[in-house]
């Protein structure tokens, strides 16, 4: 299924229309490289689990959506996404909404549940992002070097077609770019009242554990976390079977 926000068309995992409403939905929101085929049967995991309706969509410029209208991104890329969610929820008329948030996807859960109170129940990220650190950067001139010289753009135009040259690198020049090493949102975390869930891995490639501390500090809501020994930036896929089993306790919970 297809829903158009701001005149662009982003593809759906499920058609709400099927959702059973009085129970609450999860909404999956996809990394930075990602998009729903590569969520995999997690969410449906998580369904089964849980008893929640469960959906996922494609952000524009990846996946099945369409393509970017620009060729650049500003520091305030992942806030307008937040805005875009809004937007979905709003129009897929979505009660009771968790979310469930990996990296970039896991800092637009942040964002949205402080500017949009009122929308979402609770939050869940995996290996969220709230500052730029060295080990971030580090990781994305790794990624680069796998995009130019092993299997990583084979892989990802699998999934996102003739999109993927221009999405790695929105992704690589946003956040190796100088202008964005002083981005940082943790003056909008206490905005966030819901409960959330932290998980990251300890040894995650992409940010270290003073991402978590950040979040548990300055959110008002009940915060909780799951610090995983020697799993990196994918716990959903490193460590399924304690991922699913914490999500369905804190969501079966609240």
């Amino acid at each position: 299924m297809d829903i158009i926000i701001d005149k662009h068309r982003l593809r759906l995992s499920a058609d709400p229309e099927s959702f059973d409403s009085l129970k609450p939905t999860i909404i999956f929101l996809h990394d930075s490289l990602g998009c729903i085929e590569l969520w995999r049967d997690f969410p449906l995991q998580i369904a089964k689990n849980t008893g929640c309706n469960v959906l996922s969509y494609d952000r524009q410029g990846y996946g099945k959506s369409d393509g970017f209208s620009e060729n650049k991104r500003d520091k305030n890329y992942l806030k307008k996404e937040a805005d875009i969610l809004a937007q979905l929820i709003d129009q897929l008329g979505l009660e009771k909404v968790i979310l469930f948030g990996h990296s970039d996807g896991g800092s637009i859960a942040l964002l949205t549940a402080s500017l949009y109170p009122e929308k979402i129940k609770a939050i869940i990220t995996e290996g969220a992002h709230i500052f730029v650190e060295k080990e971030t950067l580090e990781g994305i001139e790794r990624a680069k070097i796998a995009y130019h010289t092993i299997s990583l753009k084979k892989k990802l135009t699998k999934y996102h077609g003739d999109k993927t040259e221009l999405l790695f690198r929105m992704w690589t020049e946003t956040w190796l770019s100088p202008s964005f090493a002083d981005w940082n949102i943790e003056n909008y975390l206490n905005g966030i009242q819901c409960a959330s869930l932290i998980i990251q891995g300890e040894n995650d490639e992409y940010g270290t554990l003073k991402q978590v501390e950040g979040i548990l500090h300055n959110t008002k809501g009940e915060s909780e976390s799951l610090l995983l020994p020697g799993i990196g930036h994918t716990p959903h896929k490193e460590a399924e079977e304690i991922v699913i089993e914490k999500t369905a306790d804190f969501v079966l919970n609240l």
